[in-house]
């Protein structure tokens, strides 16, 4: 069975974010793809140093919710990123645990299928969302859209309920990313999955 992994990167677990994610897990056990969601939002998530300890281990020299998160990343189809708006960015402690679990993890990520979802009482939400999204973009992990930017308002969770359209638009997103996730693992059995380069790392150490 396919299966999605969820992150809520909000401290509240049960807030608007929570709220959008839970929007998107119903959709998903319609669709027949397991879900698993956790929430890292309220952890003391320290960020990337740059020790380069993970090339030769394999996993972070932190270990904490990054690692045990990255064997839950490798088995999954699909990742949803969920995140409220501070300051017109995601989560700082959302952020840290990223740049952790992609940079740290050597499994590729390659057409798992990926979506961020924002939420905010009034702005920040499309540059929040941008940040989200050049995770994936950056590890050829195809990324599902909606028929609105991923996202909801309200500064409660009753608020975001009231939020027709942004509920609206998290159902249409989950299913837009259960047929892709069901459509890449039918056409790379029938057609194999396509070829992903990793030749060339340019840095100019010549100086040229």
């Amino acid at each position: 069975m396919a299966k999605v992994l969820l992150i809520n990167g909000s401290p509240h677990i049960k807030g608007c974010t929570a709220t959008a994610l839970d929007e998107m897990i119903k959709v998903f056990e319609n669709e027949g793809i397991e879900t698993e969601l956790i929430n890292i939002g309220n952890k003391a998530i320290r960020g990337c140093i740059a020790c380069g300890t993970c090339e030769n281990k394999g996993k972070c020299v932190f270990d904490d919710e990054v690692n045990e998160a990255a064997s839950l990343f490798e088995k999954a189809d699909g990742l949803v990123i969920g995140s409220p708006v501070y300051y017109g960015s995601p989560n700082g402690t959302l952020l840290s645990f990223l740049d952790r679990l992609f940079y740290s993890t050597p499994f590729p990520k390659h057409m798992k299928v990926g979506a961020a979802v924002v939420s905010c009482r009034r702005g920040g939400n499309t540059a929040s969302f941008d940040v989200l999204n050049k995770y994936f973009t950056i590890t050829s992990m195809p990324v599902a859209s909606s028929t609105y930017w991923n996202q909801v308002h309200g500064f409660t969770a009753d608020d975001v309920k009231k939020d027709l359209e942004g509920l609206q638009t998290m159902r249409n997103l989950a299913r837009n990313m259960s047929f892709m996730i069901k459509t890449i693992s039918d056409g790379a059995e029938k057609y194999g999955a396509p070829e992903n380069e990793h030749s060339f790392f340019t840095s100019f150490h010549d100086g040229k």
